[in-house]
């Protein structure tokens, strides 16, 4: 998987810029996540903010754009190419504390995310 842009959402994912995907369900490779909370749709800074309800009791979860492989209008799911493991993993968020476009904390997603996507951050 390598030349993914992973602060940029895939021409292949079925994406719309404009699309308001709050409150979609995300899907990770092994099931259900929560639902998106917030979306950037900032070019070079594009992301989610899962609301993982009770899978991670109370969290909520960063997943830059680049993660997402399909996204379900009618169906109203997002589709990502993480485990629910690597997600858990991924940089602690909090959303009354991060500012996601900070540099410091988009470098964190940026080392733990990017390895995943060839690197490329």
């Amino acid at each position: 998987m390598s030349g993914i842009e992973i602060w940029e959402f895939r021409v292949t994912s079925g994406h719309v810029s404009g699309t308001d995907l709050v409150g979609f369900h995300v899907e990770a490779t092994d099931g259900h996540i929560g639902r998106v909370d917030r979306l950037s749709e900032v070019t070079g800074s594009q992301y989610l903010v899962v609301d993982t309800g009770p899978w991670i009791f109370g969290k909520h979860v960063l997943l830059p754009a680049g993660t997402v492989v399909r996204v379900e209008q009618d169906d109203k799911k997002v589709y990502v190419d993480r485990t629910k493991d690597e997600i858990r993993s991924s940089p602690e968020y909090d959303i009354d504390k991060h500012d996601p476009v900070d540099s410091v904390y988009r470098d964190a997603y940026a080392s733990y995310y990017g390895p995943y996507y060839g690197g490329r951050i």
